[in-house]
């Protein structure tokens, strides 16, 4: 899949390839991290492909965040939400790492969009969960970028 988006990023004319470093970091499971590899990987300037790849990710990852506060205050409008225990476990583990983590670390299980929906889901603010989501964008693109860069640096030696 990766190649596959790789060959899609890449087939745009030189002077448009942040557009399609921009566009497939927007899916889920792609993210910044595997954005900013794919942008290093075509040949863009590393801060050009993790800048793209970042605000790829963080443009999807807004949708979901306030599309999910949307329908979420549609649901509970005038009703009580009923806890069952699977949600119960669930809030459980949520209280436990808060926004925070749940921010910094979910995006080694789940896209920032799955756990950023998630966290709404569950109440949390969603200027909070924005606010850290887009702060662990940055934070796992810069590193996959960064080990791109040097890892194909390394490989042209």
């Amino acid at each position: 899949m990766i190649d596959s988006l790789q060959e899609f990023a890449g087939n745009f004319p030189d002077w448009l390839q942040w557009a399609g470093v921009l566009l497939v970091s927007a899916i889920p499971f792609v993210e910044s991290y595997f954005g900013a590899v794919i942008g290093v990987a075509i040949g863009l300037h590393p801060v050009v492909a993790i800048l793209v790849a970042v605000i790829g990710n963080v443009i999807s990852m807004l949708a979901f965040v306030y599309g999910a506060g949307a329908i979420r205050d549609k649901a509970t409008k005038n009703k009580e939400v009923e806890e069952k225990p699977k949600r119960q476990r669930l809030k459980r583990m949520f209280d436990k790492f808060g926004v925070p983590g749940v921010s910094l670390l979910g995006q080694t299980l789940l896209p920032s969009q799955i756990t950023s929906s998630a966290m709404v889901g569950f109440g949390a603010n969603r200027n909070v969960v924005a606010f850290w989501q887009v702060i662990s964008i940055i934070l796992w693109g810069v590193l996959f970028g960064v080990l791109a860069t040097l890892g194909i640096e390394l490989a042209l030696r």
